[in-house]
């Protein structure tokens, strides 16, 4: 007797979803291992990639637009989401994604999967739970399907606590409420599609620290997240050091070459055409003048510019 054929989907269905089911809406640390393989650092114990302070700190200062660029060149098309809200204009969200899906309510599901995470030591709302999993330098990303009215993911409440347990703030494909008490959380920010007074209300969570969609990109947990007024760019884990140094190299071309063309020292073809050995010496001397201007180490920096074709 012949077994039917299984859709691709349904295959999925029946080994991930099965999984994901059984871990309190958490994909197995096995599988999220198998989908960030690509990363080879250190990781959190629940297998989320966990890039370095170190670099969670140096990609505030690249732009969404040297990333984009690096991303894009090595494949990766589709990490930017724009046409945001925002809580603040003035500061920057970077940090390491903890992901969240939310879907609107069904009530036998809704009620499956409430009853399950409270066995398991969960409280209050599931749009609680993620913010439980949350450590420093995380950022809460929630795919709430750009709900708007009654799709308000947090109030001040869950924002305090949520600034209190990552020092960082949130990017919602969703809305917020409480405009005025988020505003008066020093240090947070919201990236949200709108604002909104409404109570969350017909939505409950589907997947946590699970791939999902934010407009057009994708986003894995432990991505790094970095959100400026133009947009959110998701830069993958095993990326990120890559991204980085090539925005941070380029910024510090751009300030040299800057310098360069006030001072008439060369002119602006020279400077945006393949580098003669001239302008590479010229550009090592002014490094060697300005240490201060170097984000990275100057090791790094060496051996970066040992494999850059200028």
């Amino acid at each position: 007797m012949k077994l039917p054929i299984l859709s691709l989907t349904a295959i999925l269905t029946l080994t991930f979803g099965t999984l994901h089911t059984a871990h309190s809406q958490t994909m197995p640390k096995e599988e999220l291992m198998f989908l960030t393989s690509e990363w080879k650092g250190e990781r959190f114990p629940d297998g989320r990639p966990k890039v370095s302070d170190d670099l969670v700190r140096r990609v505030k200062n690249i732009t969404i637009e040297e990333a984009w660029v690096v991303l894009q060149n090595e494949g990766y098309n589709c990490q930017f989401d724009g046409n945001w809200k925002l809580l603040k204009d003035d500061i920057v969200v970077a940090g390491r994604a903890l992901t969240a899906q939310f879907m609107p309510s069904r009530p036998d599901v809704e009620k499956l999967i409430k009853d399950r995470g409270n066995k398991n030591g969960r409280a209050g709302n599931t749009n609680s739970w993620p913010i439980e999993q949350l450590s420093k330098g995380d950022v809460y990303v929630a795919d709430g399907f750009g709900k708007i009215a009654s799709g308000t993911l947090i109030g001040d409440n869950l924002g305090t606590s949520i600034f209190a347990k990552s020092g960082n703030g949130v990017v919602f494909d969703a809305s917020v409420r409480d405009l005025e008490g988020l505003s008066k959380i020093e240090g947070f920010n919201a990236f949200v599609r709108d604002f909104d007074p409404s109570f969350l209300k017909d939505v409950f969570l589907t997947g946590l620290n699970v791939p999902i969609r934010i407009g057009r990109a994708i986003v894995l947990p432990g991505d790094l997240v970095l959100a400026k007024k133009e947009g959110v760019i998701f830069i993958p884990a095993h990326m990120a050091e890559k991204v980085i140094l090539t925005a941070e190299f380029l910024a510090l071309r751009d300030k040299f070459a800057l310098e360069m063309l006030r001072a008439g020292k060369f002119s602006p073809g020279q400077i945006d055409n393949q580098w003669t050995d001239q302008l590479k010496e010229a550009f090592l001397k002014w490094l060697d003048s300005n240490p201060k201007e170097i984000p990275m180490k100057r090791s790094e920096l060496d051996e970066y510019m040992k494999k850059r074709t200028w």
